[in-house]
């Protein structure tokens, strides 16, 4: 038994010893969840490389040959020697990757310019419109949740409740024909002509979020009804906390944890949903690089695009891991022990 002394030192702080091994804990944990997601950005690169390049045969190679396309033989040189399709594959794929590491994406087969260069701009008009749509989607998806907890049943929570499945049902592009119908043709609200304006971001993010709302709201209010159901809920409701109070003090913290991984998923589709929502407002984004690049046989481009997306969902989920343990401790793994002087 520990003295009283070794009680008051372990009490106050003092003379505390660590378990062997607890302190590395959580920063060998990250270490392996980084190892993971470069791991599979590695796999999504070597496999986007292998089905350009080797599946249907060289497409570059037989591009370049291609008398339409108007390459001389002082172009096609270079262009070989830059890619090493004179070399094996596994070659070509060491100096694809290499490049890639370093954020050389490679030289577009169309414009003769670097890939890095065209997906510049590119990126940052998606990732401004994916930004807007998240935050739609979120707001939204906060909006309904929160009525459902809070608004008495006779003020429409039903309706709120069946809102989510309906708007699943809508395609995003068939929001996007609405909202220009509406505010371009008959309101004026917004010119077509000017699709990077503030407005016209406004209502390409709408139609983008909206599908996206209803997915985490589904999650946030299937999840915030769990919580209702608990105990802690009933007894926090017994001293009596008002409705809001409950809300934002017991259900969200919890709640949000499920939506945090919804959040990672979101964002992968959001990338995926810009292409029609960017060719519908007519916005020059990375979904219109891609229509570019398909139509082109601008394989590096397409390669490049491919193998920045992978790179952003693995980065967004390990972030959403990250996250999870700050919203409930219950997820952390305790970092170190405190023990008494003299115990083993």
């Amino acid at each position: 038994m520990p003295t009283a002394g070794r009680r008051i030192r372990s009490i106050t702080g003092r003379g505390l010893r660590t378990e062997p091994g607890r302190v590395t804990g959580s920063a060998q944990a990250l270490a392996r969840r980084l190892g993971h997601a470069a791991v599979v950005v590695a796999l999504a690169y070597t496999a986007t490389f292998l089905i350009i390049h080797v599946l249907p045969g060289d497409p570059i190679s037989n591009m370049l040959l291609n008398p339409d396309n108007g390459f001389s033989q002082a172009d096609i040189a270079p262009i070989i020697a830059h890619y090493g399709l004179d070399r094996p594959v596994p070659e070509q794929l060491w100096m694809a990757f290499s490049r890639f590491v370093v954020g050389d994406f490679g030289i577009s087969l169309r414009s003769n310019l670097p890939v890095s260069h065209l997906m510049g701009s590119a990126v940052a008009s998606t990732a401004v419109l994916s930004a807007a749509a998240l935050a739609v989607a979120l707001l939204v998806a906060f909006a309904l949740a929160f009525g459902t907890q809070n608004l008495p049943r006779h003020f429409g929570q039903g309706l709120l409740r069946a809102l989510p499945s309906f708007t699943l049902s809508v395609p995003g592009f068939i929001i996007g024909i609405w909202l220009i119908q509406l505010f371009a043709f008959r309101l004026g609200l917004v010119h077509i002509t000017d699709p990077d304006s503030p407005a016209a971001t406004l209502f390409a993010a709408i139609a983008l979020g909206v599908p996206a709302a209803a997915q985490m709201a589904e999650v946030l209010i299937a999840s915030l009804d769990h919580e209702a159901g608990q105990d802690y809920f009933a007894l926090a409701r017994a001293r009596g906390l008002g409705r809001t109070a409950l809300f934002f003090r017991h259900q969200l913290k919890t709640s949000a944890i499920p939506v945090v991984t919804m959040l990672a998923l979101t964002i992968g589709e959001l990338l995926g949903g810009s292409l029609i929502t960017e060719s519908i407002f007519g916005r020059k984004g990375i979904g219109s690089l891609v229509q570019s690049a398909v139509a082109n046989q601008d394989f590096p481009v397409l390669q490049a695009v491919v193998s920045l997306a992978a790179v952003v969902f693995v980065a967004v989920n390990l972030v959403a891991d990250l996250v999870q343990p700050l919203l409930d401790p219950r997820l952390r793994r305790p970092a170190a022990r405190a023990l008494p002087e003299g115990d083993a």
